[in-house]
Order: structure tokens, then C-alpha cells, then sequence
């Protein structure tokens, strides 16, 4: 356990980047924590150094990834054919299934030392599921939880009707967190038809736009959301 707490947390958006470099830089950013808390266990108490937190915002250009846990038949177009509608694929160590990033979809990366917070992971999704909730309200969109399933939905209370609009996907080690979350702002919904999203074949995918029936503004979603998640968690952003 941490003996000196940080909430400081330091902001970076990285706007629009190619998947493979903003895990290579987030996985960086998540082995320098590591390594400061490995350090810590040995250490005296008066050598302890605090851990770092990061909050990354970030657009990919269009990406099918799938989680460690994932079907592989749930990409419903073959890896050959991806390069003809300008997509890429990548295999990778979080939970979940497959999930996919585009231009239009923000995508939240927090690599947080939640020994610095709190240590449970099941308050952590709720608060990242929580943030968007709120954010989705600032633009007069209902939306909540699904039982059983991660990520922010619309129309909670009805089966035939709900709709994921964000979906959630970390990975931790030691109480660090990697990967995050994925709003569908402006996302070009037709790349979801390449897919079963997260497994899940019974539910629609839905963005901002095609409910509020306009382009929406990302900045504003961006500033909104980075307030909430700074709440929430108690993060103090630099």
C-alpha cells in the first residue's frame, strides 16, 4: 500500500493517433508506475516516491481490437478485407471481446495507481460508467447500466430498444489501470456492421449524433467528460 497518496493527475490528449502508438505510449506510462512501485517495496519510508497518474484522451483512426478473453468470429469481415475499408486489427490483453475505435468516438485511457484513490475495481468501472452518464445528461441523453453487461446504454428499461453508446474494456496490474472506455461521439456506425460488439448480438450501437441528429461538438463533449471523471475520482488534473 501506498504510503504517500497523488491525486495530481496529468491530462494529455493526444488527439487523433494511430492505435499501436497510443498503446506503446500508454503501456510506457504504465510500466513507469509499475516500476516506481516495485522500488517502493524495498524502499524506506523515507525513500518512497509517489506514483504517477495519467488521464489520456485520444481518437484512433478506424481499429478492430479484441480482448484477451474474445472470439475471434465475432469480426465479421476477414483480416484480409480490413485494408479495403482502411481498418486495422490488433489483439490485445484487456478483458472483454471485440470492440472497435474510429475517428468521431472519443476513447479514455486513465493509468491511474488506484492505490492513490481507492482499491476496487468494481468502483472504478462504475465511476468511469458513471462520468459518462453524467456527461451524456449535460446534453439531455438518458442513459444508464445494463445488469450484467459493462459500458453506458440508452433505454436501460427496455430489451428490444437499449442501446450501447460506450463501451468499457481495463486491464490491472497492482491497482494500475490500462485501456478505459469508448464514447461514440460523431463514430461512423457502419463499422459496427463488421462486427458482433463485445460479443453482444442482440443489442444496437448508437453515438451522440445519431440520437441528438447532429454533428456534435467534441471539444465540448471532451471538456464536460474531463471535469466529470476529475470529480469523481477526486483527480487534480495539470
Amino acid at each position: 500500500m501506498n504510503t504517500v497518496v497523488n491525486h495530481q493527475t496529468e491530462f494529455i490528449d493526444l488527439g487523433l493517433i494511430e492505435y499501436q502508438q497510443a498503446w506503446d505510449y500508454q503501456t510506457g506510462l504504465f510500466n513507469s508506475i509499475l516500476e516506481v512501485k516495485s522500488s517502493n517495496r524495498t524502499a524506506s519510508e523515507v525513500n518512497q516516491r509517489v506514483t504517477d497518474n495519467y488521464l489520456l484522451f485520444c481518437e484512433h483512426p478506424h481499429v478492430y481490437t479484441l480482448g484477451k478473453s474474445g472470439n475471434e468470429e465475432n469480426l465479421l469481415i476477414k483480416k484480409e478485407e480490413l485494408s479495403a475499408i482502411g481498418a486495422t486489427y490488433h489483439h490485445i490483453n484487456r478483458g472483454g471481446d471485440i470492440t472497435y475505435h474510429g475517428p468521431g468516438q472519443l476513447v479514455g485511457y486513465p493509468i491511474l495507481d488506484l492505490e492513490n484513490f481507492f482499491t476496487d475495481i468494481h468502483q472504478y468501472m462504475r465511476l468511469l460508467e458513471e462520468a459518462v452518464i453524467q456527461t451524456l445528461a449535460e446534453f439531455n441523453l438518458s442513459s444508464g447500466r445494463i445488469k450484467g453487461l459493462t459500458g453506458v446504454w440508452l433505454d436501460v428499461d427496455d430489451s428490444k430498444k437499449a442501446r450501447k453508446i460506450c463501451a468499457l474494456g481495463v486491464k490491472t496490474s497492482r491497482w494500475v489501470t490500462l485501456h478505459g472506455f469508448a464514447l461514440n461521439i460523431n463514430t461512423d456506425l457502419s463499422y459496427f456492421d463488421k462486427m458482433i460488439p463485445c460479443g453482444i448480438n442482440d443489442k444496437a450501437v448508437t453515438s451522440m449524433q445519431k440520437e441528438l441528429k447532429h454533428v456534435v461538438d467534441t471539444n465540448e463533449v471532451k471538456s464536460i467528460l474531463k471535469e466529470k471523471l476529475a470529480d469523481l475520482f477526486k483527480l487534480e488534473l495539470r
